[in-house]
């Protein structure tokens, strides 16, 4: 047997030891992991009973407001309990919660906490690196890395009264751990451009993402403690236009309504199951993702203009959207 020659380079020093991968997931953790809190909870459960819950939030403000996902908070009496990394155990109670973006915010009175730096997950790329960064025990925050394996996703939320597409739902291999749901989404900055909110399937975790659009839920949610959205009661989804109604509009597709809810704005306008639904005012809809989109609360109460296709001819209903009831 032939002999073997171990080689040794001599000592190597803690940064040697780390490649530039670790390094960079080391960073970040050490970075964030002040700003994730765990989250204690408990709500009322049949019997009377109560059931302790719980997950991460992120600290964005020094005078203690916090993101999470709603699903997190939902359920409670709104009194939360938070503990950092740096042993410290705060009571905080949710300031605003969204089901159907899946965002709360919560605020505790402590002065001096680490906020994170908030990020765009617009600028993400598939095959980027993300680390996952929750807090499920306490003091001692998870960390997970991974890269971002998809971008664009969708995934259904509902509230009691409502369902809805949260949009630009990030999906990564970092797997979540439980009680990483709330937790942070972080680029190669060390920035938040995500809310870990749900395990999509094996070593698949899903984000919300921190955008234009989430951004003004969040600023809503710390300003009046709710967002309100606008509603017209119909049930619909994409269908191709015509080719003619195609070459006429520029457009490939329109909104065919499926069903419209008795009494609702979209009924009182003059909507039809079957119709087609190609503009809001002066914006094209192709999708129900795109009419989603208009629905701001803005238009609540406004009255605006639904360019229709019904059996080949073009007609102009007036819309007067009222406020979603989440």
């Amino acid at each position: 047997m032939a002999d073997l020659t171990f080689i040794s380079t001599g000592e190597v020093d803690e940064e040697e030891a780390l490649d530039a991968y670790s390094r960079a997931v080391v960073t970040i953790a050490e970075k964030l992991s002040p700003s994730v809190a765990n989250l204690r909870v408990s709500r009322r459960v049949r019997g009377g009973r109560r059931a302790v819950g719980g997950g991460s939030g992120v600290v964005i403000t020094p005078d203690g407001f916090m993101l999470t996902s709603a699903h997190v908070v939902a359920g409670t009496d709104g009194r939360v309990e938070a503990s950092f990394v740096d042993g410290r155990e705060l009571a905080a109670e949710v300031v605003g919660a969204d089901p159907l973006s899946d965002l709360a915010v919560l605020r505790s009175e402590e002065d001096g906490l680490v906020p994170a730096v908030l990020g765009d997950a617009e600028t993400l790329r598939v095959g980027q690196l993300v680390v996952a960064i929750g807090n499920p025990h306490g003091f001692a925050g998870s960390v997970t890395a991974g890269v971002v394996s998809a971008l664009g996703r969708s995934l259904p939320v509902r509230s009691r009264a409502a369902g809805r597409i949260v949009e630009n739902v990030i999906q990564t291999d970092a797997a979540l751990n439980p009680g990483n749901s709330g937790g942070a989404l972080a680029d190669g900055r060390g920035c938040v451009v995500g809310i870990n909110t749900a395990v999509a399937g094996v070593g698949l975790g899903l984000a919300v993402p921190i955008n234009d659009v989430t951004r003004r839920i969040v600023g809503a949610l710390m300003r009046d403690g709710r967002f309100t959205r606008a509603y017209i009661g119909i049930a619909g989804g994409s269908r191709p236009l015509p080719p003619r109604l195609a070459r006429e509009l520029g457009r490939a597709a329109g909104v065919e309504v499926v069903e419209v809810v008795e009494g609702s704005p979209a009924a009182k306008a003059g909507l039809r199951p079957e119709d087609l639904i190609v503009a809001v005012g002066e914006t094209p809809v192709e999708g129900a993702d795109d009419l989603q989109r208009l629905m701001v609360g803005e238009l609540i109460g406004e009255r605006v203009e639904a360019t229709v296709i019904r059996e080949g001819a073009r007609l102009e209903l007036e819309l007067v959207p009222i406020e979603l009831d989440v």
